[in-house]
């Protein structure tokens, strides 16, 4: 078998460390012991855009933000489904993470960064949320492993009620938040509905038709 070579590691913003993986073809990123992402599971990151464009793809100019960069699953997806007139803009809180995105994963990333309809953008998306009012369609949310801080502990303010409040601000009329979770968590669920969102979590397979592990998707939409 391959064995993992490791390629670069980032420092987090108060704290933790991401270390880029590579094992031939295969990338991963981790935060410890827990890996984050796996080029070869895209299934339900891909699932968290085409959802949530599912809603807002209508729209003559579609305004979407995307949490987290990642591998750029979520944002090949979204630039798949969305039409000439959107506009996409990514918050990555680690620089090294969109550097990755241009270096050692640049095949992987291909053309996604240049597209005329992104915006990268190297800052907390929480801040950006928070400064918003009625500014986008959909908001997407894939900076952790789940509904509470993971990478760090202050992203916790994304998923409490004020976080989501802010959210539902941010998002115009009929506008959707969309988070990923590697599992369920029914007080977030409750929390959604309390910050005045109609809420459908939608389970995922981690390999989208050829399975893997199940992973949960909540579309929240602010009524109109």
């Amino acid at each position: 078998m391959i064995p993992w070579t490791l390629l670069d590691t980032a420092q987090i913003p108060g704290g933790g460390e991401l270390r880029l993986m590579r094992r031939g073809t295969e990338f991963s990123i981790k935060l410890g012991q827990n890996e984050l992402m796996n080029s070869r599971l895209s299934g339900s990151e891909q699932a968290l855009a085409t959802l949530a464009c599912r809603r807002i793809q209508t729209r003559e100019r579609p305004r979407m933000l995307i949490g987290g960069l990642g591998m750029g699953f979520t944002l090949r997806a979204a630039l798949a489904v969305l039409g000439p007139k959107a506009e996409i803009v990514v918050a990555e809180l680690v620089p090294s993470v969109v550097a990755w995105a241009r270096g050692e994963m640049a095949e992987m990333f291909g053309e996604s960064l240049t597209d005329p309809r992104v915006t990268i953008r190297e800052e907390d998306v929480s801040q950006i949320i928070r400064s918003a009012r009625a500014a986008y369609d959909t908001i997407l949310l894939d900076v952790d492993n789940g509904p509470e801080g993971l990478t760090r502990e202050s992203n916790d303010a994304l998923y409490d009620l004020k976080g989501l409040t802010a959210a539902r601000v941010a998002l115009r009329p009929g506008g959707v938040l969309a988070v990923w979770s590697s599992g369920p968590d029914p007080r977030f669920t409750q929390r959604l509905r309390k910050a005045g969102f109609d809420v459908n979590e939608v389970p995922v397979r981690a390999n989208g038709p050829r399975g893997g592990a199940r992973h949960v998707i909540w579309t929240a939409v602010r009524p109109d």
